[in-house]
C-alpha cells in the first residue's frame, strides 16, 4: 500500500499567480503573512509586489516577514512567528524559493504547537492543523511547495544542524507555479536549482518507496530537465524551457513527497548546516556519486534513467546501460556549470566523520535503496571531494 499526497490544489503555468488573492478569500483568510527574502522583496513589480497586488485587490491585508536566509534558520522562524502574531494574521502566504516555504511552514508549525521547533524533527510528531499556507514558487528546484518536507537549520549548537520536519500537516493547501515569476533568474541559481530537481526525481526512481505513481511523475520529471535544464541556464528568458522546468520540479516534487529520497539528500543536509552550501549546489555534486553507489540495486531503472537523458543505450549490456545515466547526470552538471568537486566549495577533510555520522541519522538515509554503513557515507563524501 502506498499513499500519495499532495497540496489540495495546484496551479501551473503562465499567469497562474493571478489567483493568489482568490485563493486565499476561498480560505477565508483576513491576514496574510507573507513569508520572503530581502533580495525577492526589493525587486520593482517582481513576484512579492505581484503577489500582494492579487491579495490586496482581494481584500486580504498583508504583513510581511522578509528575514528568511538560504537555508533557514530556527531564528528566522522565531522572528517570523513574532511578526505572525503581533499582526494577527491568519494565514501565511509563501513566496520564493525553498528556504522561503520552509521558513513559512516553520512558522505555521511554532503558531500551533507548543515547544521548540527541533522536538518535532522526524516524521509525523505534528499533532495540530497548520493555519491556511498558500505557497507561490519562484524557482523550479526544491519543490516545497508541494512537500511534506520543513527543512530548518538548528542554530544553537556548533556547528549548526540542518533537520527535517516531516508531516502531512506540513502540505500547503494551495500551490502556485507560475513560470513567469521564474523569467531572468541568475543561471547559477538555475543550475542548482535545476540539479536539485533532477536529484529528487532520480532518487525517488530509486528509492525503496517507489511506486506506479511516483515513478510516474519521476520519469517526466527526469525527461524534461534533461531537455530543458540547458536552455533555461543559457538563457533566463526562455519561457519554453522556464515553463517546462516549472512542470519538472512539480512532478518531481510529488515523487519524492511520495517515495522518499536517499544518502544524496542526508549528506547534502549536513553540507548545508555545516558550511550554509546551497542545497541544490550540494546535492548535484553528490548525485554522480551516491548513484553510482547504487547502481546495482537496480541497472534496469538506471538504465532507464540513461534513456530518459537522452542516452543512446541500443545493444548495450543491462550494465553499460546503467553506467550511461551516471554519465548523463555528470554532463548535464557539467553543461549547466556546477562545481566539480567539494573541495572547491571549501569542504574540509576533517569536517567529513562528523558530517558522515549525522547523514546516517537523517531521515532521508533510510530509504536509499543501497543499505550502507558511516564509513560508506565517509568514502561517498571523500569521492565527491
Amino acid at each position: 500500500m502506498y499513499d500519495f499526497l499532495v497540496p489540495s490544489v495546484n496551479f501551473a503555468g503562465k499567469g497562474a499567480v493571478e489567483v493568489v488573492g482568490e485563493r486565499c478569500k476561498i480560505l477565508g483568510g483576513k491576514k496574510a503573512l507573507v513569508v520572503t527574502d530581502k533580495v525577492l522583496k526589493s525587486i520593482e513589480d517582481g513576484p512579492v509586489d505581484k503577489v500582494v497586488g492579487h491579495l490586496k485587490d482581494a481584500g486580504i491585508d498583508v504583513a510581511f516577514y522578509d528575514g528568511v536566509e538560504p537555508n533557514p534558520r530556527d531564528t528566522n522562524v522565531k522572528d517570523g512567528l513574532k511578526i505572525y502574531k503581533d499582526e494577527n494574521c491568519d494565514m501565511i502566504v509563501t513566496v520564493g524559493g525553498g528556504s522561503p516555504h520552509d521558513c513559512g511552514k516553520g512558522i505555521g508549525i511554532a503558531a500551533t504547537h507548543d515547544g521548540d521547533l527541533y522536538d518535532y524533527a522526524g516524521i509525523e510528531l505534528l499533532e495540530n492543523p497548520l493555519p491556511p499556507i498558500v505557497a507561490v514558487n519562484t524557482t523550479a528546484g526544491t519543490a516545497s511547495e508541494v512537500t511534506r518536507h520543513c527543512v530548518v537549520t538548528k542554530t544553537d549548537v556548533e556547528p549548526n544542524v540542518k533537520y527535517v520536519i516531516v508531516s502531512w500537516r506540513n502540505l500547503p493547501l494551495v500551490s502556485i507555479n507560475d513560470p513567469l515569476l521564474m523569467v531572468g533568474k541568475p543561471s547559477g541559481l538555475t543550475a542548482a536549482t535545476g540539479m536539485d530537481a533532477l536529484t529528487h526525481a532520480v532518487e525517488a526512481y530509486v528509492t525503496l518507496n517507489a511506486n506506479p505513481m511516483s515513478d510516474a511523475v519521476a520519469a517526466q520529471a527526469i525527461k524534461l530537465i534533461a531537455g530543458n535544464l540547458r536552455q533555461a541556464v543559457a538563457y533566463g528568458h526562455n519561457i519554453e524551457a522556464r515553463e517546462n522546468m516549472a512542470y519538472a520540479s512539480l512532478l518531481a516534487g510529488m515523487a519524492f513527497n511520495n517515495a522518499g529520497l536517499g544518502y544524496v539528500h542526508a549528506m547534502a543536509h549536513q553540507l548545508g548546516g555545516f558550511y550554509d552550501m546551497p542545497h541544490g549546489v550540494a546535492n548535484a555534486v553528490l548525485l554522480p556519486h551516491v548513484e553510482r553507489f547504487n547502481l546495482n540495486c537496480n541497472l534496469k531503472k538506471f538504465a532507464e534513467i540513461a534513456e530518459m537523458m537522452g542516452e543512446n543505450i541500443h545493444g548495450l549490456s543491462l550494465r553499460d546501460a546503467a553506467d550511461k545515466a551516471i554519465d548523463a547526470i555528470v554532463q548535464l552538471s557539467k553543461d549547466v556549470g556546477i562545481p566539480s568537486g567539494l573541495a572547491e566549495l571549501g569542504v574540509k577533510e576533517e569536517d567529513i566523520p562528523a558530517m558522515a555520522e549525522l547523514a546516517m541519522k537523517d531521515g532521508n538515509a533510510g530509504t536509499n535503496p543501497v543499505s550502507g554503513t558511516v564509513k560508506d557515507l565517509e568514502n561517498l563524501f571523500r569521492a565527491a571531494m
